[in-house]
C-alpha cells in the first residue's frame, strides 16, 4: 500500500502492516475522522488548515512504522522478554492509527463545553473494545485479544512500556506527526524540526528505576529533540493559541450554551443530533449516537439555527458562518494581576446587561497555559532520558542547557475576549485603569 502525503512523501505499509492498516481503514469509525478537522476552527484564521484527523492519523501510523524499524535494528540490547514480538508490533501500527478515533466534532470543544462530557480518550477505549463497532470486528480478525490490547497500549498497560510512551509520551508518534503537519497546513515553520535524525537518535537504555526506555543517545541525538520542544513551545504561541481561534471557540461555546438552555427549557432548536441532545441535558451519550456526530453534522446545525426561531441562538450562528469574530484584548498575567482581570471583566459584564447583552454569551476571560518543557523529578521511565557511553543515564533537561532553562516554566495569555458591540465600553474600562 503506498499513499502520498503532503508532509511525509511517499508513505508505504508493506506485509503484515499493509494488512493492519488496509483492515482498519475500511471501517466506518476510521473513514469517520475524515469528517473531523485536526484544528477544528483554526482555518477561519490560516486557510490552509483544512486537514482531517483522518490524514493525522495515517501520518501517526506511519511513524510508528518508521519507529517499529528502528526499535528492530536496536532490539538485541533488550532482555528477550522486552523485545519487540509480531503481534505487538501490529499492535502498535493499529494503535498509531486509532488513537484519536474517539474525538468528537471541532477537535476538543465538544468535551469542553457540553456538561459531564466525556474525554476522547475514553470513548477512543469504548469504541475498541465494543463488539458491534467495524473496528474491533477488525482488530480481532487480527488476532484474539487485540482490541484489548490495542486499549491497553493506548492507556499506558501493555506489556512492552516504551511503546506505550511512544504513543503517548513527552516525545510520541502523536506529537511528531502533527507538529509537521499542522505547521505544513496552516503555512508556518514554527514546528519543523528534524524527524529523520531524531528517530535515528533513539537507544536502548535502562533508566534507574530499572525500566527499559527509549533514551537519546549521546550528546549528538540533543539537537532534533531541542528543535522538537521548541518547536512545541512556537506552535502553541503563533498557531493553537491564536488570539482570533480562541474568539471562536468563545463563540462555538456561546452556541453550545444556548443550545443546551433551550435542551433544557424543553424546547430544543430544530435538526438536533441525539449526541447533542442527550450531552446538554448532561445525561450519558450512547456510542453509536456519538460516532454519529462531526463537524458536518455541527455546521449543518449552526447552518439550520442560523435560520431559527431563537433570536440568541440564530445571532450566534450567524456570527460564526460570517466570521464576525468576538474582539481580543490582551492582559497581564500572573496572580499579582487576578485582581485586575476579575475586576475588569466584572465592569465589562455589567455594561453589557445595562445594553441588553447577555454577559455569558458575550464577555470572557480566555487563559491559555502551556508548559513547553515539563520534566519528571523522579526515576521513573516517564520523560525523556540521555545515554551517553560511560556516563550515568540522565534526564534530557540535565544534558541540554536550552531544555535545562525552559524545564518547568509555565508560559500564560490571559485575554478579554468580547463582543465587538462592547468594544467601547471595553476601551473606556481599559483607560480608567491606566
Amino acid at each position: 500500500m503506498i499513499l502520498r502525503d503532503p508532509v511525509h512523501g511517499l508513505v508505504s505499509f508493506e506485509g503484515d502492516a499493509e494488512r493492519v492498516i488496509m483492515s482498519l481503514l475500511a471501517t466506518k469509525e476510521v473513514q469517520r475522522l475524515r469528517r473531523i478537522r485536526h484544528l477544528g476552527l483554526t482555518s477561519l484564521v490560516f486557510p490552509g488548515a483544512e486537514h482531517s484527523r483522518f490524514s493525522h492519523a495515517l501520518g501517526v501510523a506511519h511513524i510508528m512504522e518508521r519507529l517499529l524499524r528502528r526499535i528492530r535494528e536496536m532490539d538485541e540490547a533488550l532482555p528477550k522478554e522486552h523485545r519487540l514480538d509480531a503481534s505487538s508490533a501490529r499492535e502498535a501500527l493499529a494503535a498509531a492509527l486509532l488513537h484519536d478515533l474517539g474525538h468528537g466534532p471541532f477537535s476538543h470543544l465538544f468535551e469542553e463545553v457540553l456538561p459531564n462530557s466525556r474525554h476522547h480518550e475514553e470513548w477512543t477505549v469504548q469504541i475498541l473494545q465494543d463488539p458491534n463497532s467495524e473496528v474491533y470486528v477488525a482488530l480481532e480478525a487480527l488476532g484474539a485479544g487485540t482490541a484489548k490490547r490495542v486499549a491497553d497500549l493506548l492507556t499506558g498497560n501493555h506489556r512492552l512500556g516504551y511503546l506505550g510512551r511512544a504513543l503517548s509520551g513527552m516525545i510520541d508518534v502523536d506529537r511528531a506527526d502533527y507538529l509537521l503537519r499542522d505547521s505544513h497546513m496552516t503555512g508556518t515553520r514554527y514546528g519543523l524540526y528534524d524527524l529523520d535524525w531524531l528517530l535515528r537518535a533513539f537507544a536502548f537504555d535502562q533508566c534507574p528505576s530499572g525500566d527499559w526506555v527509549l533514551a537519546v543517545e549521546g550528546r549528538k541525538g540533543l539537537p532534533p529533540f531541542e528543535g522538537f520542544f521548541l518547536g512545541r513551545h512556537f506552535m502553541y504561541r503563533q498557531v493553537y493559541h491564536h488570539k482570533a481561534t480562541r474568539a471562536a471557540e468563545c463563540l462555538i461555546r456561546g452556541i453550545f450554551t444556548r443550545m443546551a438552555e433551550l435542551v433544557m427549557d424543553g424546547n430544543p432548536p430544530p435538526s438536533i443530533p441525539d449526541a447533542l441532545r442527550t450531552a446538554a441535558k448532561g445525561e450519558n451519550v450512547r456510542l453509536e449516537d456519538y460516532v454519529a456526530l462531526d463537524d458536518t453534522a455541527v455546521l449543518y446545525c449552526v447552518e439550520e439555527w442560523s435560520r431559527g426561531p431563537d433570536a440568541l441562538l440564530a445571532d450566534l450562528c450567524q456570527r460564526l458562518l460570517r466570521r464576525e469574530l468576538p474582539k481580543t484584548v490582551p492582559l497581564p498575567a500572573g496572580e499579582g494581576h487576578a485582581t485586575f482581570r476579575a475586576e475588569l471583566e466584572a465592569e465589562v459584564r455589567a455594561a453589557a446587561k445595562q445594553e441588553g447583552i447577555r454577559h455569558d454569551l458575550n464577555v470572557w476571560i480566555d487563559t491559555t497555559s502551556d508548559t513547553p518543557f515539563e520534566e519528571p523529578e523522579d526515576d521513573g521511565p516517564e520523560g525523556v532520558w540521555v545515554s551517553i557511553r560511560h556516563q550515568r543515564i540522565e534526564r534530557l533537561g540535565r544534558i541540554s542547557f536550552l531544555l535545562g532553562e525552559l524545564r518547568g516554566k509555565k508560559v500564560e495569555a490571559p485575554r478579554l475576549i468580547f463582543a465587538p458591540m462592547l468594544r467601547d465600553k471595553v476601551h473606556a474600562a481599559l483607560d480608567r485603569r491606566r
